[in-house]
């Protein structure tokens, strides 16, 4: 096979393969050990030392192909009681072995001055030495090794470690057995000797008759060839018999052969079994120690901390700050080169700067730098959704903080089927038990939880600044998403919803569903603290077997009114996984450009997807703030569950080589400032489908509301109130609802344009309208998406619902 060449920086001369396999009765040399520090990670040196007396133990740096893209990678071998077992790293000697080779049943082979090919069990091992001279050292320990793996082989034979894990007089049978099939055996080598022999000699006694002419010479001749055939048939026949008992005994012990196999492989797969449990086991630890309640800050209006997730991955310090995190190597021998950096980790290194020292401390990424403290997040910054607004007034009304429990439904096959019996497939509703008491557009709203960071926002007067509160908002519309894995309902079309916080937190929120299929939906947000927000967001998802990727299609607006500030961006990808069995969990993924479009800046944040064996902090989100020049000014940090800092770049330069020879940018910043922390989730979050705050009030019925409002829906309604075999019917009835509106819809159509048509009026009839929003082309982008018309508010004013559809 062809196969990337290693690094050989050993002579040139050619070296017998035969000098290097010693005689097996030779003395072995004494131990010469010799160290190498790792620091040169590129060379082809080797540690290695010779067998020592009365053992087969070599160790040292091979070079292993793995496959086609990463060739040769360097890895440590280590040669004991004729297994060869080799890691990626000295360290990993300890726990994590990446793979055995047994020499008893390998063959050794060589390639070329360098190479040494293992082939053992169906596999084939291709290893490069250092040096040609190394390669002749390997090559005498692994022979001898193997000689003496196959002589204990054949002097030990309870060394082959199938016994039965029964009794102590059953493993002393198997061993006695053995002993027996030994002996078998020899007796069967000796007959095959006597066989050569006597057949050697009934030949020439046979060929000597055929050159006889005298008769009385003739007849001693042919009594010696009877002779001899007689012994010949004799030995044959005690062949034969020994055949027969080695068969006979063999049959006999075949049945506890396989018993033994069959407890190793079932102790095998209760391994399995086990180490899976244990995995379970680690992520409800894991989601036990977030969920726990977390303590009680100082500063009524700082909100605690959550508790971060357990496990290898590391734990956060307390303070807001973080531990250094270190992560175990136990990555497959064909993935990333553990000294080699991995291939999503950021393209950038940050050295943060103490203030009025010229001391600095390195770190080797991002969530390493982010130290920040609690006090960042101040009272007059980060006000609670409960706390006064910035006039000073007090709030309206005291809204609610708490649902009716959920009730404790289990979710099998029958509770499915039942309600499809006697329906037509293309008719099948899903259960409410996948959803939750809110609809896709309030779920929309709840990108204003964290609405005071667009507050602080337009205080900015630096526009770099402003532009990190908008990252750190984008982000924080992902935080209850770690909790929340149950479907939100699919609203229906010209269903709205509005949330009217103009006296609490200064904004008034309205969504239309404008379309139906595709499921699109349009938002609009105007804040009296200076900015406007709207968009439109459509669904696309692809099942992919274990997991679902749901991708959010359109762009979100956000535009400041004092400064003309516009900025656009768009959401990742949201990835639920364990659909099919297991526990459910959603991740995110991809990366977000928010762009200033007066000022051309922008920040681009990577959401890090979550891996079992990443050494980073799960749930990583790091970005960097950049003018118009590309010339950066500011590192964004933290998670999307928990927390975002910001560190503003005071130097920049080039650094070292990163993995495939990349150099990463290495930037020196001042201590991070907290930018957005996560809200604690309610007491009791876990019985009420683990809302926050806020979208405990989202379905919070209120007077006023258009009729078309998500509050109205009677399905979402029972649902809430714990009546689910109620919501099932009703959420059957809207649909067939709903339905029957879009065929009278289609055949008004139809008949339209058959009218048209035979007028030849070239007419185009548009099926549906959305009462709240309209089609434009938007002048930055140049795409066509649904905006606010108005008139909305107006109406409420005047309770003037006459153009609404009647959709419930």
């Amino acid at each position: 096979m062809g196969k990337a060449g290693a690094p050989c920086s050993g002579s040139s001369g050619i070296v017998s393969f035969l000098t290097a396999v010693p005689c097996l009765s030779c003395k072995p040399q004494p131990v010469v050990e010799r160290r190498m520090s790792d620091q040169g990670k590129g060379s082809a040196s080797t540690a290695a030392g010779a067998p020592a007396p009365g053992s087969d133990t070599y160790k040292g740096w091979l070079f292993k192909w793995t496959n086609y893209l990463k060739g040769y990678q360097r890895r440590w071998f280590v040669l004991s009681n004729g297994l060869l077992s080799y890691y990626r790293t000295q360290a990993e000697m300890a726990h994590t072995c990446r793979g055995t080779i047994n020499l008893a049943t390998a063959h050794i082979d060589t390639e070329d001055a360098c190479n040494i090919v293992l082939s053992s069990g169906g596999r084939t091992y291709h290893l490069k030495a250092g040096s040609e001279v190394e390669r002749q050292r390997w090559v005498t320990a692994l022979e001898l090794a193997k000689a003496r793996a196959i002589r204990m082989m054949h002097d030990q034979s309870d060394d082959s470690g199938d016994e039965e894990p029964t009794s102590q007089s059953d493993r002393s049978e198997i061993q006695g057995t053995l002993k027996t099939l030994a002996s078998k055996l020899d007796d069967l080598s000796t007959c095959n000797d006597l066989i050569a022999k006597h057949g050697a000699a009934l030949q020439r006694s046979l060929s000597e008759l055929e050159a006889l002419r005298l008769p009385l010479e003739g007849g001693e001749k042919i009594k010696a060839v009877n002779e001899r055939a007689t012994l010949f048939r004799i030995t044959s026949n005690a062949m034969i018999n020994a055949c027969r008992d080695f068969l006979d005994l063999a049959e006999t012990h075949s049945r506890r052969w396989q018993r033994a196999l069959q407890y190793e492989r079932e102790q095998r797969i209760h391994l399995e079994e086990t180490i899976e449990q244990l995995a379970k086991q680690h992520n409800s630890l894991e989601r036990a120690w977030r969920e726990a309640p977390a303590l009680a800050s100082n500063t009524p209006a700082t909100p605690a901390a959550p508790a971060t997730p357990a496990g290898r991955q590391g734990e956060r310090a307390a303070g807001g700050s973080e531990r250094p995190l270190k992560g175990e190597a136990s990555d497959e021998d064909e993935d990333t080169e553990y000294f080699d950096a991995m291939e999503d980790s950021p393209a950038f290194i940050t050295v943060t700067a103490a203030d009025h020292t010229q001391h600095r401390r390195s770190v080797s990424n991002i969530s390493g730098a982010s130290g920040g403290h609690a006090n960042d997040w101040n009272q007059d910054d980060h006000a609670s959704p409960t706390c006064n607004d910035s006039s000073g007034k007090e709030l309206r009304r005291r809204r609610r903080s708490h649902i009716p429990d959920k009730p404790n439904y289990s979710l099998n096959l029958w509770s499915i089927m039942k309600n499809c019996i006697g329906k037509e497939l293309s008719k099948i509703p899903m259960p409410v038990n996948f959803n939750e008491p809110l609809s896709m557009l309030q779920r929309l709203t709840e990108d204003l939880e964290y609405s005071e960071l667009l507050d602080r926002a337009a205080r900015c007067e630096s526009s770099l600044e402003q532009l990190c509160y908008v990252a750190a908002f984008s982000v924080s519309s992902y935080s209850t998403t770690v909790h929340r894995t149950a479907k939100p309902f699919n609203p229906l079309l010209g269903e709205t919803y509005e949330l009217d916080r103009l006296e609490e937190q200064g904004y008034r929120s309205l969504c239309e569903q404008v379309s139906h299929h595709p499921p699109a939906a349009a938002h609009h947000v105007i804040s009296r603290r200076g900015w406007t927000l709207w968009q439109e967001i459509t669904i696309a998802s692809k099942f992919r077997g274990k997991y679902l990727s749901i991708m959010p299609l359109g762009a979100i607006h956000l535009q400041f009114h004092s400064s003309g500030n516009h900025y656009v961006w768009r959401k990742v990808t949201s990835t639920v996984h364990n659909i099919i069995v297991g526990k459910l969990w959603i991740d995110q993924s991809g990366d977000i450009d928010i762009v200033n479009h007066r000022t051309k800046e922008t920040c681009q944040l990577k959401f890090s997807p979550y891996s079992y064996f990443s050494r980073d902090v799960p749930r990583k989100v790091t970005g960097v703030v950049t003018d118009g020049d590309r010339q950066a000014h500011y590192i964004l940090s933290g998670t999307w569950d928990d927390k975002i800092e910001s560190a503003k770049i005071v130097q920049s330069s080039r650094g070292g080589g990163g993995s495939e020879g990349k150099q990463k940018t290495v930037y020196q910043t001042l201590s991070p400032k907290l930018l957005w922390k996560k809200y604690p989730l309610p007491e009791n979050a876990e019985n009420m489908y683990c809302f926050s705050a806020l979208a405990l009030t989202l379905n919070e019925a209120e007077d006023g509301v258009g009729p078309t409002d998500s509050r109205l829906r009677p399905d979402q309604r029972l649902m809430e109130a714990g009546r689910w075999d109620e919501a099932n019917v009703e959420k059957q009835r809207l649909e067939e609802k709903q339905r029957a509106v879009r065929r009278r819809r289609e055949a008004e159509a139809s008949h339209t344009l058959e009218e048209e048509s035979d007028c030849d009026s070239g007419g185009e009839y548009e099926a549906y309208r959305p009462r709240w929003f309209q089609r434009r082309k938007d002048s930055l982008t140049g795409e066509a998406m649904f905006m606010y018309k108005g008139g909305y508010w107006e109406a409420k004013e005047r309770q003037d619902w006459n153009s609404c559809p009647e959709i419930f």
